[in-house]
């Protein structure tokens, strides 16, 4: 098995009263729903 490994740097979207995080639309062919990622989150700034 083959892994693909991106790294991103967002800012955090809100959503209602949700925060969210935005998945690039140049990785919607790659990243299908129901699909398990990991997702390391490091804060940069407060």
């Amino acid at each position: 098995m083959t892994f693909k490994t991106f790294t991103l740097t967002k800012k955090i979207a809100k959503h209602g009263t949700q925060s969210i995080i935005v998945i690039p639309k140049v990785l919607q062919e790659l990243i299908k729903p129901d699909m398990l990622v990991e997702l390391k989150i490091k804060v940069l700034e407060e």
